[in-house]
């Protein structure tokens, strides 16, 4: 599974604005400075949140955005499955983008691919902005860690 471009800035926005939650809004050109993201590509991620109704715009000199909902009432999962559509990562083990394939019945490794999706959904349906904020932030090391570096590619 990789994320889109517009799941990762959608959710580096909403998480700044769970970091910033009782100080008032946040502009449009702050969260892109402190998030390193297009203006104008988070001017439209935006609007798309406003839309689902995860944060609220207000008008005025001092204006910008909040979240319109608590962060413990909004998941990883559905952001990603807004703006992807997908956390499969193979297309004929999706429930919702379910496409068939000729392999089927005789694919050996359809099984694995099958178990990961059914943990990511687990993981990211489970995780809400409100927890993951509340965690450690991952350290250089841990990606690196000699337990989880044995394949190219990871």
């Amino acid at each position: 599974m990789k994320l889109s471009r517009k799941s990762d800035y959608a959710l580096r926005a909403l998480f700044d604005l769970v970091g910033h939650e009782g100080r008032g809004p946040l502009s449009i050109r702050e969260m892109a400075l402190r998030n390193d993201i297009p203006k104008r590509f988070l001017e439209q991620i935006m609007i798309d949140l406003r839309e689902k109704g995860w944060v609220r715009s207000i008008a005025g000199r001092d204006g910008g955005f909040v979240l319109a909902k608590p962060p413990a009432g909004i998941t990883m999962g559905e952001i990603v499955r807004h703006f992807d559509g997908i956390l499969s990562p193979i297309s004929c083990v999706s429930t919702t983008h379910y496409e068939p394939c000729s392999q089927e019945h005789t694919c050996r490794f359809r099984r694995v691919l099958l178990e990961i999706r059914n943990y990511v959904v687990k993981k990211m349906d489970t995780a809400t902005l409100e927890m993951v904020f509340a965690g450690q932030i991952v350290r250089h090391e841990e990606v690196f860690s000699p337990s989880f570096t044995n394949g190219e590619g990871i």
